[in-house]
């Protein structure tokens, strides 16, 4: 790498190369918080973003990560009836403590605990796509191909 990454950043880097993958995360000088800050700063669609979108399980409270392209609302109900889990939402301070990353920058791996993970078949269209990788400035490219043995998830249909 050529500079010296965040430690959030940094940790994903190493979560990443300690499993196998080669992925580089970059820290951008412009923000990633969001699909389209993210897609401005990289110079890709906002489709080609791989929003990781936290929600909280409402029978046992664990958290649920949902990685969606960025262009696309997430069906809570669809994710319901396909996985018989009962999304809420998950709060700043809930997001932070169970999963480890703030709002804005959480990657699809290197979290405080293991998490289910939905995957949105619409990521599959492209064929490189971009995730948050631990900050609002860190990311990292992909193929969709690699989310699964990545984050162990399910691919389903998730948008509205």
């Amino acid at each position: 790498m050529a500079s010296k990454l965040s430690d959030s950043a940094n940790r994903v880097q190493v979560f990443l190369l300690e499993r196998g993958f080669s992925f580089e995360v970059k820290e951008l000088p412009g923000s990633t918080r969001t699909a389209q800050e993210a897609a401005d700063s990289i110079g890709c669609a906002v489709a080609q973003i791989a929003k990781s979108l936290v929600f909280r399980e409402k029978e046992t409270n664990i958290p649920i990560l949902v990685i969606a392209s960025g262009s696309n609302r997430v069906d809570t109900a669809k994710i319901e009836n396909e996985t018989g889990l009962k999304l809420g939402k998950a709060d700043g301070n809930y997001v932070k403590e169970r999963v480890g990353y703030a709002i804005g920058g959480i990657p699809p791996v290197g979290h405080n605990e293991p998490l289910v993970t939905i995957l949105d078949t619409d990521l599959k269209k492209y064929e490189m796509i971009w995730a948050a990788a631990g900050t609002p400035f860190a990311v990292f490219q992909l193929k969709p191909s690699d989310l699964e043995p990545l984050t162990n998830g399910r691919w389903i249909e998730i948008s509205e």
